[in-house]
């Protein structure tokens, strides 16, 4: 996401607040790539991640790119990656802001840890199967997908019968429309 400030101060005043109270976060390990907002009960979401991606065309990079609810294909299968998994995460975030609860929330197996097979179905039902160029760029993909793109991993995770219309939203009709257009935008 891109952004301009006509007042370039507020950036160095947020920099220095920062630096004297630090926003509370989530420790992991000897990172804290999760900063915690907000505390209501009565709210599905309140915690919010921030991705960032490098500068530069695209990089290479493990699985940790992004927390697991944000995750991208690239990201998923290793695959060098640039700025559209930012446009991704927008797209899940925007979901989660508007719906309160996360678009790949069920996502994880039994005992809590991220299924990445689990996901991609989750994935292949909401927006489609990826296009075979960009399964072609990793040889991780094999393991889910033939090379025409459809999914083979019915053992593992079957697709769920779910789509993005078909998932209940705060809007209807023609701003239903809209908004699941607008995500497909970002989702792919």
């Amino acid at each position: 996401m891109m952004l301009s400030l006509e007042d370039k101060t507020l950036l160095y005043d947020f920099a220095d607040e920062e630096t004297e109270h630090p926003s509370p976060r989530k420790k992991k390990t000897n990172r804290a790539p999760f900063t915690k907002v907000g505390n209501s009960a009565d709210q599905s979401i309140d915690t919010v991640c921030l991705c960032f991606a490098k500068i530069g065309k695209t990089h290479k990079t493990g699985p940790f790119v992004q927390p697991h609810i944000y995750r991208a294909l690239e990201v998923i299968f290793e695959m060098p990656w640039g700025s559209a998994v930012d446009i991704w995460n927008v797209g899940a975030l925007t979901w989660d802001l508007f719906e309160r609860v996360y678009l790949f929330e069920d996502i994880f197996d039994a005992n809590g840890r991220h299924d990445p097979f689990k996901h991609l179905a989750f994935m292949v039902a909401l927006i489609g199967p990826p296009p075979p160029d960009l399964l072609r760029r990793s040889g991780l993909t094999n393991q889910c997908f033939d090379p025409n793109g459809s999914w083979i991993t019915h053992g593992e995770a079957a697709v769920p019968p779910v789509s993005l219309e078909s998932l209940k939203t705060r809007f209807s009709g023609t701003e239903k429309a809209a908004f699941i257009h607008f995500l497909r935008s970002m989702l792919k």
